[in-house]
């Protein structure tokens, strides 16, 4: 029928624009796990920094990985693939990955902040001789925070799916006898909150970190310091900047994709989901642009395929 063609085109379409978005991903993120480690094996020795970007790093990674994977799966294994209990552990780790991410970005930009910003506060100054300390914290507190939701996603989904025990098809196991909207409407309130916590985190961070970058710069402006250390706070400026913009976008399709997966609107899903993909990448840019030892790695490893490849 006409409907099934559409549907094959769409999920086609799909899968395609997922593999340009998660393959590219998964290698910058495999990247930044395998420098990591590579530097703790030679130093014997970890940051606090270097924790929460290799978490970052897994994180993402897998992410990208398993939603490729589940993605594809579903096109060539359509009765399959969302047979019991595929479609709940498929939503389960989906969570616990994306709710992890955001949390553990959170950490990173409050970690950012306390590091660099310079403020005369005895509160500030205690979190920036503890900092070190309250990291491992931050991290597991994120990922606890991510479990809980995981497992709640897990039993919700499940519910819906012994509500119909006869779907063999996505759109069947959307069409529970009772209302989606009854099961899923408390989930999705709750996962707003969920976000909404990490962005606070993120903007309040980035203000303050912004406002003390802004201070200094127009003081070393004045007292007339060199152009290099200038040119340096516009460009922890500009990373800030833009980690802002992005992570702000990620959260309004967050929101969207939550409304719009209760309207059942696929075309526009698609088009939210496509940003969706596309942040971990982004942003894991933007993390090796803004640190030195990471861009000269990558810088050295580009060089070194360019020359391989001419080569040949």
């Amino acid at each position: 029928s006409q409907d099934s063609i559409n549907a094959t085109t769409y999920n086609a379409i799909s899968v395609v624009i997922i593999t340009l978005q998660a393959l590219p991903g998964m290698w910058i993120n495999a990247f930044i796990v395998s420098v990591l480690c590579i530097a703790w094996v030679k130093k014997k020795s970890f940051n606090s920094n270097e924790k929460i970007l290799l978490l970052l790093g897994c994180l993402r990674f897998w992410y990208l990985c398993i939603t490729w994977m589940y993605s594809f799966a579903s096109i060539i294994y359509p009765s399959c693939i969302y047979a019991h209990p595929i479609p709940q552990l498929f939503a389960a780790s989906q969570t616990l990955l994306n709710c992890s991410n955001l949390w553990v970005s959170a950490c990173l930009s409050v970690f950012y902040c306390i590091k660099i910003a310079n403020f005369r506060h005895n509160f500030f100054n205690y979190l920036k001789v503890k900092i070190d300390r309250i990291v491992p914290w931050l991290l597991l507190g994120s990922v606890l925070l991510s479990l809980v939701m995981c497992i709640i996603v897990y039993e919700i989904t499940d519910e819906v799916h012994c509500n119909n025990l006869n779907s063999t098809t996505l759109e069947n196991f959307w069409k529970p006898n009772l209302s989606v909207e009854e099961y899923f409407l408390p989930l999705y309130v709750t996962c707003g909150f969920v976000f909404a916590g990490a962005f606070m985190a993120v903007i309040f961070s980035a203000f303050l970190l912004l406002c003390s970058l802004w201070k200094h710069k127009r003081k070393m402006q004045t007292n007339s310091v060199k152009n290099l250390r200038v040119e340096a706070h516009i460009k922890a400026m500009k990373s800030i900047l833009s980690f802002f913009f992005i992570y702000s976008m990620n959260f309004v399709f967050l929101i969207l994709i939550l409304i719009y997966s209760l309207k059942k609107e696929t075309e526009e899903m698609l088009l939210f989901l496509m940003f969706q993909y596309t942040f971990p990448s982004v942003h894991s840019l933007i993390l090796i642009f803004s640190n030195p030892k990471l861009e000269k790695t990558l810088l050295r490893t580009l060089s070194w395929v360019k020359c391989k490849v001419c080569m040949r």
